[in-house]
């Protein structure tokens, strides 16, 4: 059975958040860590189809996730409201 290992790395002005959005798509084939200035997403499995559909539903996932953490830090700087980010190990606020 061949292997099939990769990985994508995306920069993020909130990596904590975005990781943390991320987090219940951390299943058998992505697992997402936050890297300094970024995200990291490693991909590892053995049927291609599998990989090549997850690789798209995280891509969107990600998408979602980046533009959440920037409207909500924006929200937050603006100082309109309870944003749902704070300062913290992942930058999301426990709810």
């Amino acid at each position: 059975m061949i292997r099939i290992e990769g990985a994508i790395e995306t920069p993020h002005s909130l990596p904590g958040c975005v990781a943390a959005a991320l987090e219940p798509d951390n299943l058998t084939l992505i697992r997402t860590v936050p890297i300094e200035g970024g995200v990291r997403a490693e991909i590892d499995g053995t049927r291609l189809r599998s990989i090549i559909a997850s690789v798209d539903d995280y891509l969107m996932n990600l998408a979602i996730a980046e533009d959440v953490c920037t409207a909500a830090s924006t929200r937050r700087q603006s100082g309109s409201g309870s944003s749902g980010v704070e300062s913290g190990s992942n930058g999301l606020k426990n709810r």
